[in-house]
């Protein structure tokens, strides 16, 4: 992908706002966390149960690139890219949504991009020249003037074109039959994984987070794929 971090931004505004309209076949974020709402268990585990569901479909390369059919961008990403992504924005969505954010609130989409950053958030944002603490919270973005909120998204943009540019070896992977699929599939799923964990730290209220185990970080090549529990919404 040609590293235009104006291109990228259009693709995440394009992609995050199917995530919260929905596209055919697919439930919006805000359906989709309500449907996880039905389960008498607590916030934090129809979170859970959520980002199981979301990082299976993200390891699954047949889900995805099916996925790519649907999502039609108004500049060039390509398929496998944009899906994932999408997974992941609506997954970040639903989480916020869960969490009882305004989703469609500028500020609260700035900290759903971010959290795509995973545990690089902080990181990216210091690079910006921005300190907010040591927890990534809504309220803390909302502190900040519009200008910074698109500093930070530009920021952003900069990070996850950094981070497609690093995974040399797994497309070297990606072009091997059979070991391709299963390394592409693998680090989609702990990228997707991570990213869940850093939504639900930013987005749920601080009394029902818990201390989980079994996330692994976006840099690891090998994740333990969790059975999806619960109601496996689309």
């Amino acid at each position: 992908m040609k590293a235009d971090p104006n291109a990228l931004a259009k693709a995440l505004d394009s992609l995050y706002g199917k995530a919260l309209d929905g596209i055919p076949g697919f439930l919006s974020a805000e359906e989709m966390a309500d449907s996880y709402r039905k389960d008498a268990v607590s916030l934090e585990e129809q979170a859970s149960r959520l980002v199981r569901y979301q990082v299976a479909k993200a390891s699954a390369s047949g889900f995805v690139t099916g996925l790519g059919g649907v999502l039609v961008l108004p500049v060039t990403v390509p398929v496998n890219l944009s899906s994932v992504l999408y997974v992941q924005l609506r997954m970040i969505a639903a989480i916020a949504h869960l969490g009882g954010h305004d989703v469609r609130d500028d500020r609260v989409k700035t900290l759903c991009y971010l959290c795509l950053c995973g545990n690089s958030a902080n990181e990216v944002l210091k690079g910006a020249g921005i300190t907010i603490g040591t927890k990534l919270t809504e309220k803390a973005i909302k502190q900040l003037s519009f200008e910074t909120i698109k500093k930070i998204n530009k920021a952003v943009g900069f990070r996850l074109l950094t981070k497609f540019g690093q995974t040399g070896a797994i497309n070297l992977g990606k072009a091997i039959p059979l070991v391709g699929g299963a390394v592409g599939g693998t680090l989609d799923g702990a990228t997707t994984h991570t990213i869940g964990k850093v939504a639900k730290k930013a987005f749920l209220p601080e009394d029902e987070e818990t201390s989980e185990e079994g996330y692994f970080s976006d840099e690891e090549a090998t994740i333990i794929i969790e059975s999806p529990t619960g109601r496996p919404s689309d």
